[in-house]
C-alpha cells in the first residue's frame, strides 16, 4: 500500500482506538487525553469541512500556530484530502506570514487566534489569493468585523468541524476516499527557512520523506504503546513534527508542554513521560538548574556532588574505550587503548555505584520515575553536558539533520551510542564527506557533508535555480556542514561552512567548538564568536545572572546597577579569565583560536531575535542588533 501520514494515523487507530494519542492542559491546567479514535475522527472532520469550502487536492493550506492539539488535526485534516500545509509559528512577522502565504500561492489560511489575524490584516493587499481563514480560538467582535469588511471568509475550528461532519453525514466515504487516493510522493507539508540570506526558502517535503524513516527511528529510540513522550518544541518545525510522527507510530502519546523551567518541570512530575524530544538549549537548562541547586545547598552535599560527578564522567570514557563505544579512526589504538584503561575502569565502578545510590537517582526521579531518555536536535550538544547526562544515567541521544532532510540524517541509538559522534546515516539515506573538488574523503578526514536518500526534499518551491546549487543531477544534497566519518561509519560534525571565520592571517577558524567550550562556565549563559576580517578573535557573551551575583556578593561587591556591576574591573577580570582557561592550547584549541577581548551582554538571546526557532544563533542577524559592543571588541 502507497502510504501516507493520515494513512499512518488511521492504521494507529484501528489497531489502538482506546489508547490516548495526545494529551492537552484544559482552562485549568489538567491535562485531558484525546484518543486515538477520537483524534483520526476529527482529523476527517476537519478534512470535510475544508472541501465544503472549496478545498480539494493539491491546494496549499496556511497553518500559522504554535503547540496545541488542534495543529495536529488540521494538518492531518489537511493531508488527507491531498493538500499540503504551510506551517509557522506566532512569532512569524507580518511581513514573514505575507511572503509565505502569497509565494505558498494560499487560499485558506489557519490561524491560532486574533494576534495572527492582526498580522494578516497588515498584508491583505499583498494576499489576492487569500479567501478564508479558520481560527483556532476567535478574535475579538470588532477584529472579526475588519476581517469579514477585508472580503475574508472567517470560520471557526468548531464550525470546520461541524461543517465536515455534516459534509461526511451527506456525502459518505467521500473523504475517506480521498484520504486512500494519497501516495507517498505527494507533497505534504512546504516549510519555509528562516531565510537567513535573502528571502525565505520553501522545502518541499513529501509524505514518503518522512515515512521512509519511521522504521529505523523506531528502532534505535525506543517507543512502546501507551508510552508518553513530553513535547515542548515548535511543531511546526521539521524536528519536531517528525518527532510526533514517531511518536505516533508508536501508538506513544503527544503530551503539550512549554520550553519554560518551571512549566517543564511541573508537567514532568505530573505526567511522568517516557522520553522528551528537545533541543540543546533546554538540556542545557536542565543542566544549569541541577548545578545551580547543589551549589545552593553547598556543604558536603555540594562536595558529594561535584566529586562522584567527576567520577561518573570519568568511569564513563573509560568505560567507551573498553566497550568500543568511542569514535574509532585507528584499530590498533582501539585495543591498546582498551587494554590501558581496562583497569582503572573497573577500579572507577564501585564509587560510580555508590555515587548513583547517594546522589544520581534523585536527579533522574527529577524527571520521573519512567524516564527513559531524551532525543537532542536542531543543534550541537555541549559535549560537558552530554557526558554528565550519560555519566548520571540520563541518556540523551544526540540527532543531526536539516529541514532539507526531513529532518534526520543519523541520530545515535539508545542502545550502544557511539560518544562524540551523531551516529550512523538511518538507513534510508547515504552520507559521504567530500573535499572542495567533490572527492570523498576516508575516514578521519574533514570535508563537506553530503547526503542522499529517501528523506531528502523534492526542492524549493519555484526556485529551480536555488534547489539546483544544493542538489545533485544524482541526488546528492549539499548540506553546507563540515564533517568527517569514522571507520565504522559514524558522522562527527564540525561546524558549517558559512559559518567559518577567516582571520586577516588567512586563519579558518569554525565559531561552534569554541562557544560551546565557553558556554561550560557557570557565570556565561551565551556566547558568539566573532572575527571575520579580523585581526583575532573576539566574543559576546551574555553573563548568567544569577550566578554573578552571588559571585558579586561573595567577593563583597555591592551597591551597583547590574550594567554597572558588568564594567566593573574584578568582573571583566572573572570572565576573562574563565575564556582564556577554557579557550587554550591545552584544552585542544590552536593559539589563534583564542578569545582577545569580551564584551558582556545583561539581556539574554531571543527567540525571534537572536535565536532562531530551534534556538541555534542566527549569525546574519548579530552584527546589525550589536554594532556598538561589536566595535568596542575591533577597536
Amino acid at each position: 500500500m502507497d502510504t501516507t501520514l493520515p494513512k499512518l494515523l488511521r492504521r494507529i487507530a484501528s489497531e489502538h482506538p482506546e489508547l490516548a494519542a495526545q494529551y492537552s492542559k484544559d482552562s485549568s491546567g489538567e491535562f485531558q487525553p484525546i484518543l486515538f479514535r477520537e483524534c483520526l475522527s476529527l482529523s476527517l472532520d476537519f478534512a470535510g469541512g475544508l472541501v465544503s469550502i472549496g478545498h480539494t487536492r493539491g491546494d496549499h493550506i496556511g497553518l500559522i500556530s504554535d503547540n496545541r492539539k488542534e495543529w495536529l488535526h488540521a494538518s492531518m485534516g489537511i493531508m488527507s484530502i491531498g493538500a499540503a500545509d504551510v506551517p509557522r509559528g506566532s512569532d512569524a512577522t507580518a511581513n514573514e506570514l505575507g511572503y509565505i502565504l502569497s509565494f505558498a500561492e494560499c487560499r485558506t489560511a489557519v490561524l491560532e487566534n486574533g494576534a495572527q489575524a492582526q498580522k494578516v490584516l497588515e498584508v491583505r493587499a499583498r494576499l489576492p489569493e487569500l479567501a478564508n481563514i479558520v481560527f483556532f480560538d476567535l478574535p475579538d467582535e470588532a477584529r472579526l468585523a475588519t476581517l469579514h469588511a477585508s472580503g475574508l471568509g472567517v470560520y471557526s475550528y468548531e464550525e470546520i468541524l461541524s461543517r465536515g461532519r455534516k459534509f461526511r453525514a451527506e456525502k459518505a466515504r467521500v473523504i475517506e476516499a480521498e484520504l486512500e487516493k494519497g501516495t507517498s510522493d505527494e507533497l505534504a507539508t512546504l516549510i519555509f527557512t528562516s531565510g537567513t540570506t535573502g528571502e525565505p526558502k520553501g522545502v518541499m517535503l513529501s509524505h514518503g520523506n518522512f515515512l521512509c524513516q519511521l522504521d529505523d527511528l523506531s528502532r534505535r529510540i525506543i517507543l512502546n504503546p501507551g508510552d508518553r513522550a513530553l513535547c515542548v518544541l515548535p511543531v511546526w518545525h521539521s524536528f519536531e513534527r517528525l518527532c510526533e510522527y514517531v511518536i505516533l507510530n508508536g501508538a506513544t502519546a503527544i503530551v503539550y508542554s512549554k520550553p519554560v523551567g518551571s512549566v517543564l518541570l511541573a508537567d514532568l512530575s505530573k505526567m511522568n513521560p517516557q522520553i522528551m524530544p528537545s533541543v540543546p538549549r533546554i538540556w542545557e537548562s536542565v543542566y544549569d538548574g541541577i548545578f545551580r541547586l547543589m551549589r545552593k545547598t553547598g556543604g558536603v552535599v555540594w562536595i558529594l556532588f561535584s566529586f562522584f560527578v567527576g567520577v561518573a564522567i570519568l568511569d564513563s570514557r573509560l568505560g567507551r574505550a573498553v566497550t568500543g563505544r568511542a569514535p574509532l579512526f585507528s584499530r590498533t589504538w582501539r585495543v591498546i587503548g582498551a587494554i590501558l584503561c581496562f583497569v582503572p575502569w573497573l577500579l572507577l565502578l564501585p564509587l560510580k555505584a555508590l555515587g548513583g545510590v547517594l546522589v544520581f537517582r534523585k536527579i533522574r526521579m527529577k524527571l520521573g520515575t519512567n524516564f527513559r531518555g531524551g532525543v537532542s536536535g536542531g543543534g550541537a550538544l555541549p559535549p560537558n553536558i552530554d557526558a554528565f547526562f550519560w555519566a548520571v544515567g540520563i541518556k540523551v541521544v544526540e540527532g543531526y539533520g536539516l529541514t532539507e532532510t526531513a529532518p534526520v540524517v543519523a541520530v545515535r541509538p539508545f542502545a550502544r551510542p557511539v560518544f562524540g559522534t551523531i551516529g550512523t546515516p538511518i538507513s534510508c539515506c547515504e552520507v559521504k564527506i567530500v573535499d572542495e573538488s567533490g572527492k570523498e574523503l576516508p575516514a578521519g578526514c574533514k570535508g563537506t557533508v553530503l547526503v542522499r536518500g529517501g528523506n531528502v526534499m523534492q526542492g524549493y518551491y519555484r526556485k529551480p535555480e536555488l534547489t539546483a546549487k544544493v542538489l545533485s543531477p544524482d541526488g546528492w544534497l549539499d548540506t553546507g556542514d563540515l564533517g568527517l566519518k569514522t571507520l565504522n561509519g559514524e558522522v562527527i560534525l564540525r561546524g558549517r561552512k558559512k559559518d567559518t571565520i577567516v582571520l586577516r592571517g588567512g586563519e579558518n577558524i569554525e565559531p561552534a567548538p569554541i562557544e560551546m567550550k565557553i558556554n561550560e562556565s557557570r557565570y556565561i549563559a551565551q556566547s558568539v564568536v566573532l572575527g571575520q576580517d579580523e585581526r583575532y578573535l573576539g566574543a559576546l557573551v551574555v553573563v548568567n545572572r544569577d550566578e554573578l551575583l552571588s559571585w558579586a556578593q561573595a567577593n563583597s561587591i555591592e551597591g551597583l546597577s547590574f550594567g554597572e556591576l558588568l564594567e566593573h574591573p574584578q568582573v571583566r577580570k572573572l570572565y576573562e579569565g574563565e575564556i582564556a582557561e577554557l579557550v587554550c592550547q591545552k584544552t585542544g584549541f590552536k593559539l589563534f583560536e583564542r578569545i582577545n577581548r569580551v564584551e558582556l551582554l545583561e539581556k539574554p538571546f531571543e527567540t525571534g531575535v537572536e535565536l532562531s526557532a530551534k534556538q541555534e544563533i542566527m549569525r546574519y542577524r548579530i552584527p546589525d542588533l550589536y554594532k556598538k559592543e561589536i566595535k568596542r571588541l575591533f577597536d
